[in-house]
């Protein structure tokens, strides 16, 4: 799952980066926005019900949802037998 503030928000980490990038010489950079990713497994019958175990961690415990948004990303495996 991907965690990032919502575009209306200030992100002072983004501009910290975007200002020492600049400082390296990269000053063809801009807009930077920084942000976090998560990962973890979900056991689930479905696709559906994994979905919906992650948004409910996404939206009680690994997002602000006042500040950010999320995406989730499923990558179904196998169970070896």
């Amino acid at each position: 799952m991907r965690v990032r503030r919502r575009p209306s928000i200030l992100d002072p980490q983004g501009k910290a980066v975007e200002h020492a990038l600049s400082n390296l010489g990269l000053t063809s950079i801009s807009g930077v926005r920084v942000g976090k990713l998560i990962e973890f497994d979900v056991e689930a019958s479905d696709v559906d019900a994994a979905i919906a175990v992650a948004r409910e961690a996404c939206e009680k415990l690994l997002s602000n949802p006042v500040m950010e948004d999320f995406e989730i990303e499923i990558e179904e495996r196998q169970v070896p037998t």
